[in-house]
């Protein structure tokens, strides 16, 4: 199991530290996703083995982070080794902030509403699959499992 999975248990958004094991919750503004995959498999443990992947990332804290431009270590390794992933990226961030999940290969843009993203999904090339979601702090099985505590 990987170390970022603990984060997704407690079912809100939260900023995880270490290995999963220091979780942070927060609250941010809820967006409109767009998620494409380039129907390829990118092995993680494959991704670790390059050797241009760079290893000395500076440590920001949570506020930091949040002030900061958003960047993706394995981004420009992927982009560089998978070129549909590039040219995923390269298509979608003509309309939209454009970014790698994790080590890929899906993509996500991220969207103020859902008609932009249903609108910017016609682009997708014919390879690809893609999707609309909405983001939320609070998980539907969280929020179902509070709204039966309050009732019972």
């Amino acid at each position: 199991m990987g170390a970022d999975v603990p984060i997704f248990i407690y079912g809100f958004s939260a900023f995880a530290e270490g290995i999963g094991e220091k979780i942070h919750p927060i609250n941010l503004q809820e967006k409109w996703y767009l998620v494409t995959y380039p129907n390829i498999n990118i092995n993680t443990a494959d991704v670790f083995q390059y050797q241009n992947l760079k290893r000395n990332t500076k440590y920001y804290s949570l506020q930091e982070l949040l002030r900061l431009p958003f960047t993706n270590d394995f981004e420009n390794v992927i982009r560089s080794n998978f070129a549909k992933v590039d040219e995923i990226i390269h298509l979608l961030s003509k309309y939209a902030p454009t970014r790698l999940t994790g080590t890929g290969s899906c993509v996500f843009s991220e969207f103020d509403n859902k008609e932009n993203a249903y609108q910017v999904m016609d682009f997708i090339p014919n390879y690809a699959t893609a999707f609309v979601a909405k983001s939320t702090n609070i998980s539907p099985l969280r929020r179902l499992f509070i709204m039966n505590n309050l009732l019972n």
